[in-house]
């Protein structure tokens, strides 16, 4: 937030008692598109947001900042559950939400720093590389071609992203590198100047059919959307609906045009690699780099709170990480902001949407770290669901999705956790094994020279 250049005044409370006649509960993206396309739809609507804190406070404030297509579900897996048509439709829908959000951004001149440059995934080892073909070869299975999904070799990779190693890769067009705090701050301001109402400092204790439970009274309606992502944990009854996993990130000091030349960029492309824990960086408007990863550890009982936003060994993993991949930043470069927070996933790592048609209770979330666009898409969905509209969006094969709970613990703990590692110790034996320069030198001991 300490580049947001905006004034973080919290508005006013919920008063008390209220009426409307769509409740949002949480100010966070998915929220707060159901909120601007609802009110673009039917300016007479009466809906009213309520935030336990401010606008943006969670993962919508402080996230990677990766406007994409990503979602979290596979193609294959989509195709077997709702069959290959439906998946490709999500696939399609997913990549222009993209544009969509892009097209928001100008009309209502939100200054987010958008920079409609594609993602580079780089592969830096042979079961990396291995992965970045199966995923082109899985995208024209699907009817995706070089337009959607493009595979790099290893100088097509570097052009993009120099970083060390580089064997090759994919590219996408279907990402904008974001602001992700002034993306969500600038929406809430989009909605009020279109009549809705947002309440902050106003924590929500239960949603129920026809309402939402405050400490200052209830605010009443017939259509209530939980929004609360990361969050969700905190209500009743919903402890083992998403599970919240923290995301941790970084960002270095301003970096010189010499530096940016060694690593490229020069788009503003976001990037990651194909290792199996997912890091993700992006160049800022600024000229940071900023760059996350998923290797907090999940806290026993879907446990959220800010102290856990702060993991000093996983910020210095990520510093050396990035130094792995840029040795150009040396010890020198300055790390100058640390953060992170909790992300939502459901126990089958598919995000859903959708609305009760007998109770009024409507819900988005379980993005798994892929919510900046697929929260646009979310709250479009939501829109046309609460205004009983058939649409191609009500008919995506997300769409009232319900996912399995998560175990009850300590197995919910033992299995994230446990998996995890799993995983950190395979990207770890991968990069050790697979590096040339690191696989010649261990034969030329084991040869004697």
């Amino acid at each position: 937030m300490s580049t947001l250049d905006d004034v973080l005044t919290p508005r006013p409370r919920l008063p008390g008692d209220a009426d409307a006649d769509v409740v949002i509960v949480g100010a966070g993206y998915t929220g707060l598109w159901t909120a601007y396309y609802l009110a673009v739809a039917d300016p007479t609507l009466r809906i009213t947001v309520l935030e336990a804190e401010i606008a943006g406070y969670g993962a919508s404030g402080r996230n990677g900042g990766w406007c994409s297509a990503l979602f979290p579900t596979s193609l294959p897996a989509l195709a077997r559950r709702h069959g290959r048509d439906a998946a490709i439709a999500m696939q399609r829908a997913m990549h222009d939400t993209v544009a969509e959000v892009g097209r928001v951004v100008a009309a209502e001149g939100i200054d987010c720093d958008w920079a409609y440059g594609g993602t580079v995934v780089l592969a830096r080892s042979g079961p990396q590389l291995d992965r970045a073909r199966a995923a082109v070869a899985e995208a024209r299975e699907y009817g995706l071609d070089d337009g959607d999904l493009v595979l790099l070799d290893a100088a097509e990779a570097s052009a993009r992203c120099a970083a060390e190693g580089v064997r090759g890769g994919t590219y996408t067009p279907h990402c904008a590198a974001v602001h992700p705090a002034r993306l969500v701050r600038g929406l809430a301001r989009a909605v009020e100047r279109r009549g809705v109402t947002i309440h902050e400092r106003t924590p929500v204790t239960a949603i129920r059919p026809g309402a939402a439970v405050t400490p200052a009274g209830t605010a009443r309606a017939p259509v209530v959307v939980r929004a609360t992502e990361g969050y969700t944990a905190r209500l009743p009854g919903q402890r083992r609906t998403v599970a919240p996993v923290y995301s941790l990130m970084v960002a270095t000091e301003p970096l010189p045009a010499s530096t940016w030349a060694e690593i490229g960029l020069a788009e503003r492309e976001t990037f990651s690699d194909h290792r199996h824990v997912i890091v993700y960086g992006q160049r800022t408007g600024d000229g940071r780099l900023a760059f996350g990863g998923r290797g907090a550890p999940y806290h026993f009982g879907s446990r959220v709170h800010p102290a856990y936003d702060r993991e000093p060994q996983v910020f210095a993993a990520l510093r050396r990480t990035l130094s792995e991949l840029f040795p150009v930043l040396g010890p020198d470069v300055l790390v100058t902001h640390t953060w992170g927070g909790p992300l939502g996933v459901a126990r089958d790592w598919a995000a859903s949407v959708g609305l009760d048609g007998a109770s009024g209770l409507a819900w988005a979330g379980g993005y798994v770290g892929d919510g900046v666009g697929t929260s646009n898409l979310a709250g479009r969905t939501l829109a046309d669901l609460i205004r009983g509209d058939d649409t191609d969006l009500t008919r995506l094969p997300w769409v009232n999705h319900r996912s399995p709970k998560w175990e009850p613990e300590p197995l919910r703990w033992l299995a994230v956790n446990t998996g995890l590692k799993i995983m950190q110790s395979a990207d770890r034996a991968e990069l050790r094994w697979h590096r040339p320069s690191r696989r010649a030198a261990l034969f030329n001991r084991l040869l004697g020279h």
